[in-house]
This record gives structure tokens, C-alpha cells and sequence, in this order.
């Protein structure tokens, strides 16, 4: 599907400031065709304009009314009577209402066309069509009515440049809807309308009364649990009262949290008060705290977890001290349990149960390298990137990478000899394919995988097949030593 950048650049000779108003336009217009209970339709005359022909590069659908488009009309080429009504608004630079119901299909609708240009500017760069199904019509509500003269300020903004504000920095798309609470203001602050939800927003947030003649950039201020915040939230309304678009504000009190925006109303450049949609967002930040909370937690059983592995290993030193015999069995496991702490530690300072898997693949290594004969110069590299890895997997690849460095330093080079180790890595359809491979004297004759004694590659069999359910395959090389090839699917279990 072609963006709207895309059908912009290929059908048009609209500059980067104008394509770029545009984007603001779509991403903000949600909010007029809710209020306007309409589709909106974002059309730019293509390269035969002359012949009035033009090209739909985005859509927007109501949330508050059935649409009159069940079929997408992006990338739709309309040309001739049908888009009349585009071309008069576009060369005639107002706003058309005019004209008789249409239809679609078995859905009549009404057609409404908004020239649309940039701020301190006359030239008409596009036109959305407001589309309304009238399948459904019947005598307005209050709110109903509330929201439809909104809607018209709000199209005339559109058509002066006003309307979409500027995003500020940092800023999300996400913002309170029509629906979440809407509240209209006069030129003086003074609430003139507000519907039930932002009626019940303001309730939460410890207002006893209606809020119909309020002065909101007070009321909110004396509603606000910190004194500094209050002043925020209110001198954000007095701005929109100005003229001005500020970034939406989050206020809190008596335990409840409510998201406000306020825009300005100000068509034909004449402000006439403002727009002010809120949000009850209590039971959100409270998820919002469950959720820090318990990943604090789960951080703090990663760093415990890390603590006890790490004493376990201790022990395990001090008792092959006194037990020369079985020294090295309790070394191998010493190793063993450091590469597990390895993997709890890294999620301890994660924010997530995932994990950087490079940093820990070299940091067994390094360790491995270290167990290497004093007289040999065994070198161990990587090459490829294990990338950003989840825990259930990280845990047992780090347990089966470590016995597999360890066996490929002990046991696959002569005594006195030098050589290399290189582990390689690469992602391929949703697999993870790992290479230890050795400058070694390669595999005995009569080696067998299944077979085996050796402990540690009972165990890398065990949770490469298991855990890991993957493939593991030991060979030697054509051209000398020993190569163990791991493929670890990475799909979700």
C-alpha cells in the first residue's frame, strides 16, 4: 500500500512544507470527522488537473457514525462530475456545502468539500471531502449539536491553515478522543458545554458540581493535588483561549489522573474560545504502576538469583579445595553456574526478559580461554551477532555455548599447540544458526554425539533438543579440527 507521501511525490509538484502539512493534518483529523460524524477523504488535483482529475491519498473513518465507504478509497483516481465539488472548493478557495445527497451503493450521503492550505498562505495545496451517511439521520442530540458546530470551526481552521496544530516535540500520536470527554469553552474560559464523560472525568477528579459556566483554567487549578502542576494545567487552557496549541497535560487528583488537550477555536483567525478534550486515564496509570512495579520485582528476583548462583559457585570452590580428587568435576560445575548468574545478572539490568546475548557470548569466552593449558595459545573470536535474545532461550544457549567453548579449549587441541576457536553466528527464517568451530586434531574415528560420556556434551545434547528444541551436529573439518553446528528456532513457544 502506497503512503501518503508516496501518492503525494508521484502525482503532484507539492513541496516538503506542504507534504509535511499534510502528515499534521492526517494525523490530527481523526478528531474532526468524529465530530463530524463523516468520513474525510484527503484529495490533491493530479497531474491533469486541468481536466479535474484527483487522487484520494489517505482516509479517515468515524468512530461516532457508520461510515459511507465500506471499500478503501486511497490511491481512488476521480475525475469529471463526480469531483466537482472538489474543483470548486479548490479554485474558488471556500468551503463547499452545496448539492444534493449522492449515492453509494444503497448509502446516500452528503457531500462537503474544504480547501486546505498552510498557514500564511493563500495557495490550495489539497481538499478533504467531508462524506456524512445519512442512512441514519434523525433529529440531533445536544451533544450531537455540540459537536457538529465544532466540527464547522474546526473545517474553517482547516481551510485558513490553522488546523492541524504543530506536534511538539517528543510528543505521541496518542491523545484523548471525541468520545473519551469533550469540552467547549467561551472566549472568557467559561464552560459552555461539556459532555457526560468529561462531566465524569472533572467528578473524579473532585468536582461535586455541574460544569456548565465553570471557568475551567481556574477550576482545574484549584482541583490539581499540587499546587505547581494546577498552574500548568491551567495556563495551557489560557493559551488555547490565545490562539496557541499546548501539549496535552496530565493532572492529578484525589487518586485519579485525567489526560486534558486544549486547542484553540479560532476560525476565520478569530478566536471564539477553545476545544477541550480529556481523558480518564486513573485505571491506566494504575496498570501502569502494577506493571513497574512487578518488573522492579522480577529485576530484583534476576539480581537475587545472580547473588545465590554466585554463592553456590563459591561453595563449590572451597569444596574442591578439599577434595583434590574430585578438583575438576567441581571446577566443570563451578563454570557451569557462573554462565547461568551470567544470563541473571544481564536481566537484572533489563527492563525486559530479553537480553544483549553478545556481551554475554564473550564473556564466556573469555572465560573459556582462561581454563586453556598455561603453555598453549588457544584464541577464541566471534563473528556475527546473536542480537537481543529472550530468556528462555538465553539461559540454555549460554549453558550449551559454554561446554562447547570449554570442550573445544580442553579437549581439541595437543598439549604445547596453539590454535583458534571462532564462534559464528547468523540469523536465518526465524533460526538462529551458531558455529563453534576449532583449529583442533578433529574428532576421534569412532565418535558418536549419542554416545557419548563426556557429561558436557550429554548436556549441550540434552538442552539443544530440549530446552532449545533445535539441532546440533558435531563433524570434523575438511581442513582440520572440529566444528559443532547449533540451529535454535527463535519463534515464539
Amino acid at each position: 500500500m502506497s503512503t501518503l507521501r508516496d501518492l503525494v511525490e508521484e502525482h503532484t509538484s507539492l513541496d516538503s512544507a506542504d507534504v509535511e502539512h499534510l502528515h499534521r493534518l492526517a494525523g490530527d483529523w481523526q478528531l474532526v470527522s468524529d465530530l463530524s460524524f463523516a468520513d474525510l477523504l484527503l484529495w490533491v488535483p493530479t497531474g491533469d488537473s486541468d481536466a479535474g482529475s484527483y487522487i484520494c491519498v489517505a482516509q479517515v473513518r468515524p468512530t461516532t457514525a457508520p461510515t459511507a465507504y465500506q471499500d478503501d478509497q486511497v490511491g481512488r483516481v476521480s475525475g469529471g462530475a463526480e469531483v466537482a465539488h472538489l474543483h470548486v472548493a479548490r479554485t474558488q478557495g471556500r468551503i463547499w456545502r452545496e448539492g444534493d445527497p449522492v449515492w453509494y451503493g444503497d448509502t446516500p450521503a452528503r457531500h462537503e468539500a474544504i480547501p486546505i492550505r498552510r498557514r500564511g498562505t493563500s495557495q490550495v495545496i489539497a481538499i478533504v471531502g467531508r462524506d456524512t451517511n445519512l442512512s441514519t439521520a434523525r433529529s440531533p442530540s445536544q451533544l450531537e449539536l455540540n459537536y457538529l458546530t465544532t466540527a464547522d470551526d474546526l473545517a474553517q481552521m482547516m481551510a485558513d491553515g490553522t488546523f492541524a496544530p504543530p506536534r511538539h516535540p517528543g510528543e505521541t500520536t496518542s491523545a484523548p478522543r471525541v468520545g473519551d470527554g469533550l469540552i467547549r469553552l467561551d472566549g472568557g474560559g467559561k464552560v459552555t458545554y461539556a459532555s457526560p464523560n468529561a462531566q465524569s472525568a472533572y467528578r473524579r477528579l473532585g468536582l461535586p458540581a455541574n460544569l456548565i459556566g465553570e471557568d475551567l483554567a481556574a477550576l482545574t487549578a484549584r482541583l490539581v493535588d499540587d499546587p505547581l502542576e494546577g498552574t500548568d494545567a491551567s495556563r495551557r487552557i489560557l493559551a488555547a483561549l490565545h490562539g496557541e496549541a499546548p501539549a496535552r497535560k496530565e493532572i492529578d487528583a484525589r487518586g485519579a489522573a485525567v489526560l486534558i488537550r486544549a486547542l484553540p477555536l479560532m476560525p476565520a483567525g478569530v478566536p471564539i474560545g477553545a476545544l477541550v478534550l480529556v481523558r480518564d486515564i486513573t485505571e491506566v496509570r494504575l496498570r501502569d504502576r502494577a506493571l513497574i512495579t512487578k518488573d522492579a520485582t522480577i529485576r530484583e528476583i534476576h539480581h537475587r538469583v545472580k547473588n545465590n548462583l554466585q554463592t553456590v559457585a563459591a561453595l563449590l570452590r572451597l569444596q574442591a579445595r578439599r577434595a583434590p580428587a574430585a578438583r575438576a568435576a567441581l571446577e566443570e560445575s563451578v563454570r557451569r553456574v557462573a554462565s547461568i548468574a551470567l544470563v541473571h545478572e544481564t536481566l537484572s539490568m533489563s527492563s525486559d526478559e530479553a537480553v544483549e546475548f553478545d556481551g554475554i557470548g564473550d564473556r564466556v569466552s573469555f572465560a573459556a580461554a582462561e581454563v586453556a593449558a598455561p603453555d598453549s595459545k588457544v584464541r577464541i573470536g566471534r563473528e556475527g551477532s546473536f542480537g537481543v535474545l529472550p530468556a528462555e532461550i538465553a539461559t540454555p544457549l549460554v549453558m550449551a555455548l559454554n561446554e562447547l567453548l570449554l570442550n573445544a579449549v580442553e579437549h581439541g587441541f595437543v598439549p604445547g599447540d596453539g590454535g583458534t576457536v571462532t564462534v559464528t553466528v547468523h540469523r536465518f527464517r526465524k533460526q538462529l544458526h551458531v558455529t563453534v568451530a576449532d583449529t583442533g586434531k578433529g574428532l576421534p574415528p569412532d565418535f558418536r554425539l549419542d554416545g557419548g560420556e563426556r557429561l558436557g556434551l550429554q548436556i549441550v545434547r540434552t538442552l539443544v533438543t530440549g530446552e532449545l528444541r533445535g539441532s546440533i551436529e558435531l563433524r570434523t573439518r575438511a581442513e582440520g579440527g572440529t566444528e559443532a553446528m547449533l540451529v535454535v528456532p527463535l519463534a515464539k513457544r
